[in-house]
Order: structure tokens, then sequence, then C-alpha cells
């Protein structure tokens, strides 16, 4: 049965990108119903095991510190559901938004962006590791569904979007594959997939930050965007306690954010004529952005969350621990490969020791790999 490019919206702008339009995908299939395609992506990615992994995988807090605190998954809902809120105002394909944003984190580490810092330095020589090429890696090769190939077999366009992901973390990676065009711009898509991140990761970290009490109100005073809106909701709720007002601020602040980076897209749009995808291609430059104004404001808040969170120094505890455990794995694994499982074991010969065990290591849980470290280290733990 073929793709079900008919039963896509009909009402989507001419700059979204369309499964009809779709380059395709790396093999051929023979399909059980007629979704369309970004569709069928969007549900191979929830059924997968590494999305079912990010549910123990860090943001920030690691999995055993509470069950309050987002995850990794959580953290993909939550960007899918700004990222689609987005896409609509703006005519964009909601299910090509919701299917990359649900894919962004798949190849992420254990214990966040420590984990990938770990594996970048022990795979040196060796191609490095580097977050979203390794999420295409998961997508590409290391799940195993289907009875003749590697892979989800997901559609060009979704790949194309998780390798130019970026953020404040992340260099962009196209130029490694030919394969997505090097040097021009992703769908709008794509694109508003990297402010979509970024704001929930910001307003997540602010709502666990408090909670855990790790940063504080009297601080988030000096902020202008969080000081500006927290004020504007104890004018509308007088009277509110502290933790309803800390939840009304955080949605209406997404809902700044979200307000200012439709209209400057949309401005961006009409003055660069943009109204097709081939619009989009000539003129080959970023349109999904936030105002001069906000993104300042923005910046300001990110730099509060980089000094008074991410290097908190119980954060920064966990993070030398990580480091310790990730480490010592990699070494003991490089030493003894015949500890790993042996359907890891027999990929060695095909795709190298070190990467074989950096796969291994990058598909941990926070839990599997504290687990593991144990099993592995302490003498009266259980093999």
């Amino acid at each position: 049965m073929r793709e079900g490019h008919a039963m896509e919206r009909s009402d989507l702008a001419g700059y979204a990108a369309t499964s009809a339009g779709s380059k395709g995908r790396r093999y051929q299939e023979e399909f059980r119903d007629n979704r369309p395609a970004f569709e069928r992506d969007r549900d191979r990615i929830i059924h997968c095991a590494a999305f079912r992994r990010l549910e123990y995988k860090t943001q920030v807090f690691v999995n055993h510190e509470g069950d309050y605190y987002r995850t990794r998954l959580t953290h993909s809902l939550e960007v899918a559901q700004i990222g689609k809120g987005i896409a609509r105002r703006l005519g964009l394909n909601e299910e090509l938004t919701e299917a990359l944003a649900l894919a962004h984190d798949l190849g992420h580490t254990p214990f966040g962006h420590t984990g990938e810092e770990v594996l970048n330095r022990l795979m040196e020589g060796c191609g490095g590791f580097e977050h979203n090429l390794q999420s295409l890696r998961v997508v590409d090769e290391l799940e195993e569904r289907h009875p003749h190939f590697n892979g989800l077999n997901l559609s060009w366009e979704v790949r194309e979007g998780i390798v130019k992901h970026s953020s404040q973390y992340d260099a962009p990676a196209a130029s490694i594959y030919q394969e997505f065009l090097p040097g021009i711009v992703p769908s709008i898509e794509a694109q508003l997939i990297n402010f979509a991140d970024e704001i929930a990761y910001n307003n997540h970290d602010i709502d666990d930050g408090l909670k855990s009490g790790y940063i504080n109100l009297n601080q988030l005073k000096k902020v202008e965007l969080w000081h500006e809106v927290h004020e504007g909701i104890l004018a509308k709720y007088p009277g509110i306690d502290v933790d309803r007002g800390i939840c009304q601020t955080v949605s209406a602040l997404i809902g700044v954010l979200i307000n200012d980076l439709v209209n400057t897209t949309a401005d961006n749009l009409r003055t660069l004529k943009i109204e097709t995808l081939e619009d989009l291609k000539r003129v080959n430059l970023p349109v999904v952005a936030f105002s001069p104004a906000m993104a300042d404001r923005n910046a300001q808040l990110k730099r509060f969350l980089f000094q008074n969170l991410y290097r908190h120094y119980k954060v920064e505890r966990m993070r030398v621990k990580a480091e310790r455990y990730l480490a010592e794995l990699f070494e003991m694994y490089i030493k003894h490969p015949t500890l790993l499982p042996m359907k890891h074991q027999v990929k060695m010969e095909r795709d190298g020791r070190e990467r074989v065990i950096c796969d291994y290591i990058a598909g941990m849980t926070d839990r599997f790999a504290l687990d593991e470290f144990k099993r592995l280290f302490e003498p009266y733990e259980r093999v």
C-alpha cells in the first residue's frame, strides 16, 4: 500500500513541507496502511526502544534525585507540544514538526551533556561523538525492527532535520553528510525545533530549579524577562500562592516567547517573499527567529541558568561523578570487550570496538549506567 499523501491537511502554507514532496526513504517498503509519510515517521519514533529509554535519561537532575524532575522523555514531549503550536500558527506541517521534536534527543547519552562531553573525549581519533549524529545513527542503524534492514527507515526530511538540529550545545553537523545538502537551510519545521527546544528547556529548568531549591525567586528578580512576566501574574491574581504563581509564570513566559517567535518569523517570511519551499531554498537564510529585543532578554535568562543552576555545586558534584562512571565503564569495556552482551560483541568486526562501546554506553539510561558501574566495580554486587 502507498503512503497516503491525499490524507495530508489541505490548508498547509506553500512553504510547508509535505509528504507528497518528500525525497523518500532509504529502503522501499510495502506499507500496511496509507498514513502520510511524516505521520508514519512520528509513530515509528514513538514506538522505538530509544524513545522509551528517554524516560530515564537526565535533563539537569539525575533520575534517582526525584520523580518530579523532567527527563529527556518529558522534555521531548514538551518540545513537541510547543513545536506543534508554533507550526499550526504558521501553517506548517505539524506531523513533521512533531516527528522532529520527538526524535531530536534520541542520541543523547546518560547524564545529560556531561555524558556527551565524556564520550566525545574518549572517542577522539575514532570519529568523536555528537548527539545529533548519534540520533541519526539510532534511527538509521541501531534500531532493529524490520526483517530486511536496520533502522526506522524514516523520511529524508526527518533525517535532515535531525542532522541539522542545533542549539547552544551543538555544532552544526550537516557537512559530515553530503546526503543532506550541507550549506542549505533545512525546512522551516526543522528550524523551529531549535527554538521550541530552547523554550522548553529554559522554562522547565527554571521550574525544576525552583522546586529543587537550587535557585530562588529573589535571584530570578534580576532576570528582566522573568520579573516582568511574574509581576504581571501577581497583579492579575492577587494573593496567589507561591507554587501556583510559579506555574502560571512559566506558562505565561512560554506564551510570550512563542508569540514573539511566531510574529518575527511571519515578518521574516513576508520580508523575504518566501511563499514556497523553492523560495526558501533560493533565499537560503534561516527564517525562524526571535525579535532582536526578545533574543537579548532570552540570552540573559540563559546566562542566569548557566551561572546559577547548571553550575550549582550540587549539579557540579553529580557531573564529576558522572564523568568518572562513564570513563571507567568505557575503559573497562575497551580492555575486556567480552563484558558486553553478545549482540554487541558481534558488531565489533563491522563497526569497530570503540564505536560499538560508544553506542552501548550512549544508549544507557542514567539508572542502567549506575547499576552497570556497581556490577563491574563493586565486589559484592551481583553481576
